[in-house]
């Protein structure tokens, strides 16, 4: 996995003025000036072609939440997402990863670039980045002035509450309700990775969290998911009831949403993600703990494990559904997996895949890498970019979709981001191409699909 290092990035002090159309926002410490636009003229330009409506503020504001003291949360419609948080990352080939993302957002120099925010920073932050690379065409917007006005709509993803922003967990240490936590009963902390505390947790974690080894949930040698005993056994003993609300992070995202939807699966009401993990907590400048904290085991988990069985589909399922039209099969794997050229681990050498399954696209290096669903910085990519991948494969998302990888963990992570949308006819065949191909009995294909 790629290392990510805080980068502190200094941001001068606004001078504020008046957003009306024509008018200047200055930074103190630059002689940049950029120009701003009224609510009036932007909603005239919001289907011209030559225009691009950029939201620069965090994945989880765009994705719906209401921070930094706005009236309603999610974006404007057809706005695209350029954060500044990206700019504020230190990672390998970091110009051609942000390069690529403005390229794939049609953020191009020949048009006219709206860049929105809600907190007077992140859209100047991005508009010096972007006039440091020629761009010319640049208006800022306060999006505080669209949020206070209901007749004008906004979209945010049904079920935004699974992803959690780092100011929300923040808040909820600090003894606050924030929104969607309403109606939660205990809130428990997590760290999910693999191994023992001394691999990851004991190098610094979000305070209060205790740790949970993945090893717990999928057993080895197999490293399948575990039998409704263990599931049992492991739930009484880090004191989890079906009545929890659970955030898990991890500095591996995809442990946390391994975690995750495993937690949801024996029956944790209520079970989320910190998203971008701690990179994110981290870049919103809060301090880690090293203290080991241990979870208080209890005698009743409340309900009958699995009480969410829907959610993993076994494989007899697979093999059942898999000539039905209304079911589909998403390979989460790379590209090289899914065609055969490499098998994706190093302790299972049987290459291919399940026939039936489509392309439904993962990571570029290996088996550790998802870099076509999360931006720089670790969180959720935006949804409309993810749908144009899967037409490009042909998934229909009416289908009832199991997601897949070799063993769970990436496929976990994209189930939950495709519940985030709503699309909730979904779950995880977990068992992956691992469990798939270690039967010999079992067909597999091989080359490119026809």
């Amino acid at each position: 996995m790629k290392k990510y290092l805080l980068l502190m990035l200094t941001v001068g002090l606004l001078v504020l003025s008046a957003c009306s159309n024509g008018q200047i926002e200055k930074v103190s410490d630059t002689n940049e000036e950029f120009k701003t636009i009224s609510t009036n003229d932007l909603k005239e330009k919001l289907n011209n072609d030559s225009w691009v409506l950029v939201d620069t503020r965090s994945s989880d504001e765009f994705n719906g939440w209401k921070l930094n003291g706005i009236k309603r949360g999610g974006h404007i419609s057809g706005a695209v997402d350029f954060s500044a948080n990206w700019l504020r990352v230190d990672v390998d080939n970091k110009e051609n990863l942000l390069n690529e993302a403005l390229k794939n957002k049609n953020i191009t120099q020949d048009k006219n670039i709206v860049l929105y925010d809600s907190n007077n920073k992140d859209s100047l932050e991005v508009a010096k980045y972007l006039s440091g690379k020629g761009y010319n065409n640049i208006y800022i917007y306060d999006l505080n002035e669209w949020a206070e006005d209901d007749s004008l709509p906004m979209e945010k993803y049904k079920n935004y509450h699974l992803i959690v922003p780092p100011s929300i967990v923040k808040d909820i240490l600090d003894g606050k309700t924030p929104e969607t936590f309403e109606n939660a009963n205990e809130i428990k902390i997590v760290e999910a990775s693999w191994g023992d505390e001394d691999v990851s947790y004991s190098k610094g974690h979000v305070p209060t969290a205790f740790h949970i080894n993945t090893d717990l949930v999928e057993p080895p040698p197999s490293w399948m998911l575990g039998t409704n005993e263990e599931l049992e056994s492991f739930a009484l003993e880090y004191g989890f009831t079906k009545d929890d609300t659970v955030i898990v992070t991890s500095e591996n995202q995809m442990a946390a949403y391994r975690v995750a939807v495993v937690l949801r699966y024996i029956g944790v009401k209520d079970v989320r993600v910190l998203n971008g993990g701690l990179l994110a907590w981290k870049l919103a400048g809060y301090e880690v703990e090293t203290t080991s904290n241990k979870p208080t085991p209890v005698n009743d988990f409340g309900a009958t494990i699995p009480a969410n069985p829907e959610l993993i589909t076994t494989i007899e399922q697979v093999k059942e559904n898999l000539t039905k039209n209304e079911f589909t099969l998403v390979d989460n794997r790379t590209w090289d997996e899914h065609i055969g050229n490499s098998s994706g681990y190093s302790y299972h050498d049987k290459k291919g895949r399940i026939p039936g399954s489509l392309y439904g696209y993962a990571g570029l290096s290996d088996s550790n890498s998802l870099d076509y669903f999360r931006n720089i910085d670790n969180t959720m990519r935006n949804f409309n970019e993810i749908l144009s991948l899967w037409n490009k494969s042909g998934i229909d998302i009416n289908n009832h979709l199991a997601f897949m990888c070799g063993s769970g963990w990436r496929a976990a992570e994209v189930l939950t981001y495709a519940q985030v949308m709503g699309l909730e006819n979904t779950s995880l065949y977990s068992d992956g191409w691992i469990g798939w191909s270690n039967d010999t009995n079992n067909p597999i294909e091989v080359g490119e699909p026809k």
